[in-house]
Parts: structure tokens; sequence; C-alpha cells
């Protein structure tokens, strides 16, 4: 099994009317608990749009400076995301494709590295 994250940048979603969104999150959390009931889902959520708080960590100088804000000025944020553990890329694939169709809007999919060994 691999783990595998599904998600999607706010900027991808669009401009809509409010109405257009009502159905997407009872379709989103049916796919999430499709996910649960098939065993792979590990973790899933929506973030705060651009009224919630961002904070950046940047080691770069002689000390850690932790700031308010995106660490580079970037027109793409994050909008929300699903952690599942399944066997390969194909059932990666077809969650992103159910996730995505239940939102309305492109999901991409990155499979993480392997955990290294703790010794």
């Amino acid at each position: 099994m691999a783990e595998y994250l599904l998600y999607f940048n706010q900027q991808w979603v669009g401009d809509h009317p409010e109405e257009w969104f009502h159905d997407k999150g009872p379709r989103a959390m049916a796919v999430v608990h499709e996910m649960e009931d098939a065993g792979v889902h590990v973790f899933s959520g929506g973030l705060e749009e651009e009224d919630g708080p961002v904070y950046s960590a940047d080691p770069t100088g002689h000390e850690v400076l932790v700031t308010d804000g995106p660490y580079v000025e970037t027109k793409e944020f994050l909008g929300g995301f699903a952690i599942v553990d399944v066997p390969d890329d194909e059932a990666a694939k077809m969650w992103a494709a159910k996730i995505a169709e239940a939102c309305g809007w492109a999901h991409e999919v990155r499979r993480f590295k392997p955990r290294p060994d703790a010794q």
C-alpha cells in the first residue's frame, strides 16, 4: 500500500454563483465516507480561504523566523486535500476522479515518498 495526496488549489474551483456550491459539500463528504468504508481514508479536509490564518517558518537565517502570511507570494493556495492509502496509482486516480466529480473541479494526485526507517 502507498499513501497518495489528492488535492486542489483554490483557484481551480473557478467563479460560480453561491447556489452552485450548495450540493458540493454533501457530495464530497459522501465520497469521503465511501473512502472510509473502503478502508483507504487516512485524512481529509478543506482549508480556510483568504480569511484564515497563514504563517511561514523560515529557517534560512540565524534563527527560525515565523511570520504572518505565506512564505512566497503566490496567487495559488491549497484549498483542500485527502490522503488515501491504496495499493497503486490506478486506485489513487480512481479516488481522485470520484472526489473531483463530487466537487466539480480538478484535483491532482501525488504519491508520498516512502518513509525512511527511524533509527
